[in-house]
């Protein structure tokens, strides 16, 4: 035998390796690199954002300009670790362990309810771990309950049983629902519950449950909200920001401060903004809770018209591919899984940014992947990973 034909034997396993992760069905190229790229690049954004919003108050820092710049670095690690956790196990493989994820969920958001709550800006909805760390468990009962009604909806539907699911399917998934939201109710956490709500009513529309549910559940939530306001569940601070939504100029100097101030912000940004670490309204600490509720502001003032709507639109495509996703998945299961995300996502951009621009009320929710916050991060990323997991299990002519 030549050398040269040994030579050839001895590299063709390195390259059938090499042709094995870039093969048609590898997970390379099953991955969604659009969805991957825009998510990175907002936690990229948001990490910027965050130590801009930060890096001068020394009573968050206790004098380290750099501690919540590490920590928004830590978590958006720990994020990217639990989505590769959750494309490794993959959603199908997944449904075994949703009654377990569910139930931990619950006795989560109940442990808020006990002594081992805290209260933050008036949202009794934390656990405080130490360190400079706390919990929220309420995100992560967005993705319980999307699984929870996904695996519920879709049983009979993906065996073949049924082409819809049944008014009975229906009621047992919103049962599910209701529990949760009922105990996030009792915090009290308004934001948590109206996002909740929109997940629920995307998951009804991609499950092709029957539209009077919708419509039902609608005319039931606007019902409940009535009553809600009127029995006085909600906390004081929680009705001045509805009364200061509904009139600006009641109280600028006090509830409205935070969103007179995010808007003068972002108003004085103009087209392309002060230039980072810059905007006298951030440096100046105007604005509370700029890091986190409040963080489109510094992107609005400092990035201008042209960083904000890079926001926006990257924030839109990951929507787009996760509807693609939606669109291409082989079962019911995962149609609703993506719907779902969407659904989250949609609403939970779209009251951050509008509170924050004064046309949606405070409700006191997280920018996705922008906004500092562990838990919000954590249930993100693993909603991406979901995502990723469910287009995997496309056909690749999808």
């Amino acid at each position: 035998m030549s050398a040269n034909s040994y030579s050839i034997r001895r590299f063709t396993p390195e390259r059938s390796a090499l042709g094995k992760l870039f093969a048609r069905d590898s997970i390379v190229r099953r991955m969604d690199w659009v969805l991957l790229f825009a998510s990175l690049a907002l936690c990229g954004i948001g990490t910027l954002l965050v130590y801009s919003a930060t890096r001068g108050r020394t009573s968050l820092t206790h004098g380290d300009q750099y501690y919540f710049l590490i920590r928004h670095l830590m978590n958006a690690g720990i994020g990217v670790g639990l989505a590769i956790g959750v494309v490794a196990i993959g959603h199908r493989r997944m449904r075994g362990v949703v009654p377990f994820f569910y139930a931990l969920s619950i006795l989560g958001i109940l442990a808020v309810l006990s002594p081992l709550g805290s209260t933050v800006n008036g949202a009794h909805s934390w656990i405080i771990i130490g360190g400079g760390f706390s919990l929220q468990p309420s995100e992560f009962v967005k993705i319980a309950i999307i699984l929870g009604m996904a695996m519920v909806l879709s049983a009979r539907v993906d065996a073949g049983d049924r082409e819809h699911p049944d008014h009975r399917t229906v009621l047992q998934a919103l049962g599910l629902a209701a529990l949760p939201i009922l105990i996030i109710m009792l915090m009290p956490d308004l934001g948590s519950v109206m996002v909740l709500a929109a997940i629920i009513l995307g998951v009804l529309l991609a499950s092709g449950a029957s539209n009077r549910w919708v419509f039902g559940l609608i005319a039931a939530g606007i019902g409940g909200a009535i009553a809600v306001w009127q029995l006085g569940i909600l906390d004081k601070y929680q009705i001045d920001r509805f009364a200061a939504f509904a009139n600006p100029a009641l109280d600028p100097a006090g509830v409205g401060y935070n969103t007179s101030q995010a808007r003068i912000a972002i108003g004085s940004g103009g087209l392309l903004g002060k230039g980072l670490f810059h905007g006298s309204q951030t440096t100046g600490q105007f604005v509370p809770e700029q890091q986190t509720d409040f963080v489109f502001s510094v992107a609005g003032e400092e990035l201008g018209f042209v960083g904000a709507a890079l926001i926006i639109g990257l924030i839109g495509v990951i929507l787009w591919r996760a509807c693609a996703i939606a669109r291409s998945a082989t079962d019911l299961y995962g149609t609703i899984v993506a719907a779902g995300i969407v659904a989250w996502f949609a609403f939970q951009s779209f009251e951050n940014i509008g509170m924050t621009l004064g046309i949606m009320p405070v409700a006191g929710i997280p920018l996705p992947f922008v906004s500092y916050g562990g838990s919000s991060m954590f249930a993100n990323c693993m909603a991406i990973g979901l995502l990723q997991s469910v287009r995997m299990q496309r056909p690749m002519s999808a």
